[in-house]
């Protein structure tokens, strides 16, 4: 029988559209919602599937307010229960003031004439997080230049406004969202590398690796559960080779933890791994995401990218692929 993870709290935010119709990431609602699927199948993570336990934000969904919103609802969910593991994911645009050297996330009603006014300030992130009293909180950023910091005079780097760059998550921020016991975060990846979507458009490349980790991908057989080292072995593993071979780009996820390693989810609803490890349930896995994704595009009406070429996940599309709607 499978065993629920309890004491597992999510919230997740996949910006998607935004009311600035240029800045939107449509990709980035697929991924949360196989997320979402993931982590409250009763057979696989096995999170309780009920709006006490896990939230989705996208779309209009995916205000500043919601998504402080949501930051008040995990405190008060953690408050109430000293067991609890918290996972924050977060998948959008994310911008450097170059005025204030202020770093924002970029919602779903962010103003391009005032994004210090309607974004969601770095420090005010921070602040909220540390009002998350858990014992164990994980922090996922999903985003072009997750680590370090872009300059202005980078080429490469989308223009927000005149004010404004799309540039990396500080490695000041990651450092402070890290701050205080059980706390871990991990970015999609380092220095100016990009974050980049699969060629078949599916999801992101980094995301498509978690789900599979959350499936088992980094255990060993006989384990239960999954842990923090599971997710940093198979990410660090998984997504490199993938960026090259269908991307040919670099991409390397970066981690920073200052905490004990600590479950964030049941493996396969408690049952784990059978002896054979891995390999005897890959195919299953894959299936799984091929069918949710299938899934999701029939109720979405299915954004998707056609063409060969690779498209990067904060940004413009690049090489042959075309952002696409059927």
């Amino acid at each position: 029988m499978s065993q629920a993870f309890a004491h597992g709290y999510a919230l997740l935010v996949g910006v998607g559209a935004s009311s600035y119709p240029k800045w939107s990431l449509p990709v980035t609602v697929k991924d949360v919602q196989v997320i979402h699927a993931i982590l409250t199948d009763s057979n696989l993570c096995a999170y309780p599937n009920d709006n006490q336990h896990v939230r989705l934000l996208h779309d209009s969904g995916a205000t500043r307010d919601a998504i402080l919103d949501g930051l008040s609802w995990l405190k008060a969910q953690a408050d109430a229960d000293t067991e609890a593991t918290v996972l924050i994911y977060y998948s959008g645009h994310g911008g450097l003031s170059q005025t204030s050297d202020q770093y924002y996330l970029l919602p779903h009603d962010v103003k391009p004439s005032d994004i210090s006014g309607s974004a969601l300030a770095a420090t005010t992130l921070i602040a909220n997080l540390r009002e998350i009293m858990a014992r164990r909180l994980l922090v996922f950023i999903d985003s072009c230049y997750a680590e370090g910091m872009a300059t202005a005079k980078d080429t490469s780097v989308l223009e927000l406004s005149r004010d404004f760059v799309e540039a990396a998550l500080p490695k000041s921020l990651v450092d402070d969202l890290k701050q205080g016991e059980g706390r871990a975060v991990f970015t999609s990846s380092r220095g100016k590398q990009r974050s980049w979507i699969r060629p078949d458009g599916t999801m992101s490349i980094y995301t498509y690796h978690l789900i599979e980790a959350l499936q088992g991908a980094g255990n060993h057989p006989g384990d239960t559960v999954v842990r923090l080292s599971n997710l940093m072995n198979h990410l660090s593993q998984a997504v490199p080779v993938n960026a090259r071979n269908l991307c040919q780009a670099e991409q390397t996820p970066f981690f920073d933890t200052a905490t004990e390693d600590f479950p964030v989810a049941r493996l396969r609803g408690g049952k784990g791994l059978p002896s054979e490890g891995w390999e005897a349930v890959r195919q299953e896995a894959f299936e799984r995401i091929n069918q949710l994704t299938m899934n999701i595009d029939q109720r979405s009406g299915g954004v998707y990218f056609e063409g060969q070429g690779p498209v990067h996940i904060n940004g413009d599309v690049v090489g042959r692929g075309q952002t696409k709607r059927h």
